[in-house]
């Protein structure tokens, strides 16, 4: 969460840093509201969407609790960007608006967006790892389905309560401070951390290393690793389909199915890598190195919060783009068209019917 517009003018910065800080800051809240509704009824549309009946897969399963975790994270967003950023408000000039009531709401904004990023990244991972066994698999059938959506309940709950438990000790790191202006007003706010100071706390220090370390780096470096390694199975399956291909003459449309799911759940981890990492690195340098939290990361935390937020909107275009069937089933679901009223089989071909959908076995749908 960015610093208020009046602590960090008292800050000393790099002029070309500051100034854009000063541009940003003025176009920040209106652009992230507008982001938040749009990403809040979209994750909605991807949640109504995923979790039809016959949209039921391990990997749907894990992308609607994605969605649900951006949801949580947007929706309470779109207060605190009214009230502090339409338009910018500081403690000097808007003592009105850093009221107790405001300020523990931003707490509890930062306590519930570090929980609903720690959990999109960790199921960004479990996507990631997820994806590279299944392909590897040899497993198919109704049964070896049932048997992986059951893994993936548990997974997800997993990742839901861990995240939560490892952030207690960051959720007791902020406080809430008064201050007493010239004119005897009180207004709050959240108490600096001292981060990289000779004031700095060690369960400070611990406790902002630790996020930085669970909830950014590790996961990320993980994404990587499981990315790279689904990049070289694509590629090597993709290989052997077309030495089949020119063997047999035929079209797998089976094969061609699973490189396109698999591309798109690439395309979600790596815009997860391009938000998180940065973030990961930034919040260290600002744990360890002096100056760095005043100087950098303060001017840069309005920038980061909207990157962040775009990211968490952008998955319904990503699966409009690249899913046909998701396309299908969101104009079938909500735009109602009659010539999209047909069985899905009659609105395409087969081989550009999947994204999100799971590839058929000879006499059933599995993974």
């Amino acid at each position: 969460m960015a610093a208020n517009a009046s602590d960090v003018a008292m800050q000393p910065a790099q002029p070309a840093l500051f100034q854009f800080y000063n541009w940003f800051v003025g176009v920040h809240g209106y652009a992230s509201v507008v982001v938040c509704i749009f990403g809040v009824f979209t994750n909605i549309f991807n949640i109504t969407i995923l979790t039809r009946r016959d949209m039921r897969t391990p990997t749907n399963i894990l992308l609607t609790w994605l969605a649900v975790s951006d949801i949580l994270t947007m929706a309470p967003y779109i207060p605190f960007a009214i009230h502090f950023y339409c338009p910018p408000a500081d403690a000097q000039g808007n003592p009105d608006k850093f009221t107790y009531n405001w300020i523990m709401y931003m707490l509890f904004l930062i306590n519930i967006t570090a929980t609903t990023h720690t959990i999109s990244n960790w199921l960004g991972v479990s996507l990631a790892v997820f994806r590279f066994v299944q392909m590897r698999s040899t497993s198919r059938g109704p049964l070896a389905k049932e048997r992986r959506i059951r893994q993936v309940k548990g997974i997800t709950l997993a990742v839901n309560v861990l995240s939560s438990v490892v952030l207690i000790p960051n959720y007791l790191t902020n406080e809430i401070q008064w201050q007493a202006l010239d004119n005897n007003t009180i207004v709050y706010g959240i108490k600096d951390l001292n981060l990289a100071t000779n004031q700095t706390k060690t369960i400070v220090l611990f406790n902002v290393i630790n996020y930085a370390v669970t909830a950014k780096l590790v996961p990320c470096l993980l994404m990587i690793v499981f990315s790279g390694s689904l990049v070289y199975t694509l590629s090597v399956k993709n290989r052997e389909r077309r030495r089949r291909l020119s063997a047999s003459g035929k079209k797998s449309k089976k094969d061609s199915r699973q490189a396109t799911t698999t591309r798109m759940l690439l395309v979600v981890i790596i815009l997860f890598l391009i938000t998180e990492f940065p973030q990961g690195i930034l919040i260290l340098l600002s744990a360890t190195m002096p100056g760095f939290y005043a100087n950098v990361y303060t001017l840069l935390g309005d920038l980061m919060d909207f990157i962040a937020l775009l990211n968490n909107a952008i998955n319904f275009v990503l699966y409009c783009i690249m899913s046909q069937q998701f396309r299908a089933r969101f104009l079938e679901m909500y735009l109602r068209r009659a010539v999209l009223h047909k069985p899905l089989e009659e609105s395409g071909t087969t081989s550009e019917r999947l994204c999100l959908k799971e590839p058929p076995t000879k006499t059933t749908l599995a993974d």
